[in-house]
């Protein structure tokens, strides 16, 4: 083409008029404009949605486990069927993946007691210590106390 063509036909085409005729040709619904997208984050209300959450990620994890036990039939059998190396170790990985979802799960328990409980710690700093040393300073010191009994 021409560079007087080129400028012809430039100036008759409009991007949006052939978005329009490429939706109609391939049966496309009409998009929206490409506006951004609003994120909306959870309302909090008032109280603690800990429980909540302690089951819904419960349910997910319950749901992964499953869904791996299913694949793991399936890829069981196509591994017993072709006998290939690759196959027992994508079963492998899968059984890898099925016990880390039940640790995650058990570790999950673990930090819903932890967050629901109280933590009774130890004192950091003992003030009354009775007796410093090592155990052979401590072994002296017991047998002269029995010898002057």
């Amino acid at each position: 083409m021409t560079k007087d063509k080129m400028e012809h036909f430039e100036g008759q085409v409009d991007p949006k008029s052939v978005d329009t005729k490429l939706d109609e040709v391939f049966e496309v619904a009409p998009t929206s404009n490409n506006q951004p997208v609003e994120y909306k984050t959870p309302e909090v209300n008032g109280h603690d949605d800990t429980e909540t959450d302690f089951q819904y990620a419960r349910e997910n994890i319950y749901n992964i486990i499953e869904r791996g036990s299913d694949a793991m039939e399936g890829l069981l059998d196509v591994a017993r069927e072709t006998e290939h190396p690759r196959a027992y170790e994508v079963v492998g990985q899968l059984v890898d993946k099925l016990t880390n979802a039940n640790k995650e799960l058990m570790g999950l328990h673990k930090t819903k007691k932890s967050m629901s409980d109280e933590v009774v710690r130890s004192p950091q700093n003992v003030t009354n210590a009775l007796f410093v040393g090592s155990t052979a300073d401590l072994q002296k010191m017991l047998k002269q106390k029995s010898k002057e009994a």
